[in-house]
């Protein structure tokens, strides 16, 4: 039977009173936003397909039983046993400072990493799958302890940059680069350690290499298959006042911190000729807090003043499916990121939906879209780059830049059931 638990005065007691199962597998998680909850989905709705004997338990922020309640009502609705949802309490929540501050930073994460170890000794857990390794870089550095087995998914290595192409690394990148490459030494040696799963395949061999046996997994950054009815995205389309004859350009995420390039997007528009501008419509859909809001309208509003762009903005959070139809709308997808680390889901959203993107050329980004020809690169860092990059997408066939059977043949490497299929395979075995 599923119960969904928000933890309030009471602990969670050795197997929950459930059936004592082969296996009972922690999944930890404490963030909310992003894709976090899509890679949850994905895990809950292979098990419930695998029909594995144990026991599956999501480990939440109290905020995930209220923000996807989708999520939570998909495991109620299977009628498998063994799957539940426990959110710690309020207090520990309370205890976890925010993500601002590099000290910030590192003493959430060792506050989080106490919570784990917390709930899979309370729990009895035969195996924990830490959903964010990268946050665990300060406790496996200082040999913290877990009484079970453990996976990890990595989301962020740089160490191998320097043998990708657009990369010349500053003084703090081979700084990172070191401190990253002594993190992965104590993880890939921690004794509880089963495996490494990595979404950048190109790191893979590298973590592999000097090993006896092959802890490192190159995993799938999960994607579905778009499907919405052509007067479905009709009415969408409508709803957001796109002018016509303008070519959309979608920037999508959270825009609470400068990574996602909105200042240098801006900057860029206020470089072209007014020609060309009439021509645009750009998207800015995704979260922003008021403070983050009230900066960007001012850029916008002191843009519009002097260039002829459609700009519509949508400062909130976005449901899954409308994510969808919003990169089925757009013509050009950007993922203009600052120096982004690793991978990031716009490249799979917008190969899905067939558009291309304009993308940052520096890490494993640029290379992905390069290798897969997904679109263009350029600096994002320079906003005449930006400029020149929306240029050739408004006087140029798409075609020109991107291939649809390789954005189909990337789409389908990276579906969200290989992505769960890979990890189970691995943590089961």
């Amino acid at each position: 039977m599923f119960t969904a638990i928000s933890n309030t005065d009471i602990e969670p007691k050795p197997g929950l009173g459930l059936t004592d199962f082969n296996s009972r597998i922690i999944v930890f998680d404490l963030s909310v936003l992003g894709h976090h909850a899509s890679y949850i989905k994905h895990l809950l709705r292979y098990w419930i397909d695998l029909q594995a004997p144990g026991e599956l338990i999501f480990i939440v922020s109290p905020k995930f039983l209220q923000a996807h309640s989708d999520v939570v009502q998909l495991a109620s609705e299977s009628h498998v046993e063994g799957i539940q949802f426990i959110a710690i309490t309020e207090e520990e929540e309370e205890t976890l400072n925010s993500r601002k501050t590099k000290f910030d930073r590192a003493f959430r994460n060792l506050r989080e990493w106490n919570l784990l170890q917390k709930y899979a000794e309370s729990i009895a857990a035969t195996h924990c799958l830490l959903m964010y390794l990268d946050t665990c870089e300060l406790p496996l550095l200082i040999g913290a302890k877990l009484p079970c087995s453990f996976s990890g998914i990595y989301f962020r290595p740089t160490f191998h940059y320097s043998d990708l192409s657009q990369f010349v690394p500053s003084w703090k990148e081979r700084m990172q680069q070191v401190r990253e490459k002594l993190f992965i030494t104590r993880t890939l040696h921690h004794p509880k350690l089963q495996t490494l799963f990595c979404l950048d395949p190109f790191a893979v061999e590298c973590l592999n290499s000097g090993s006896k046996k092959a802890i490192a997994v190159s995993l799938p950054d999960p994607v579905e298959p778009i499907v919405i009815s052509n007067s479905e995205l009709e009415n969408f389309r409508s709803q957001l006042n796109i002018q016509p004859d303008r070519q959309v350009f979608l920037l999508f995420g959270s825009f609470e911190a400068e990574r996602k390039g909105i200042y240098q997007l801006l900057d860029a528009l206020a470089l072209l000729p007014a020609s060309v501008c009439q021509k645009i419509c750009i998207l800015l859909v995704g979260n922003a807090n008021v403070e983050e809001q009230a900066r960007i309208q001012v850029r916008i509003d002191h843009l519009c003043q002097h260039q002829p762009v459609q700009i519509e903005t949508r400062f909130e959070f976005i449901p899954d499916p409308d994510v969808e139809k919003y990169f089925l709308v757009t013509d050009v997808a950007l993922a203009i990121y600052q120096r982004h680390v690793g991978m990031s889901g716009i490249l799979l959203l917008a190969a899905a939906a067939q558009k291309p993107v304009l993308s940052s050329n520096y890490g494993l980004m640029g290379e992905l879209v390069k290798r897969h020809h997904l679109g263009l690169t350029v600096d994002s860092t320079a906003p005449e780059e930006i400029a020149t990059g929306l240029t050739q997408f408004l006087s140029e066939s798409s075609q020109s830049f991107s291939d649809r059977t390789e954005m189909k043949t990337f789409v389908e490497k990276n579906s969200a059931r290989l992505f769960a299929q890979t990890i189970f395979e691995h943590i089961l075995k």
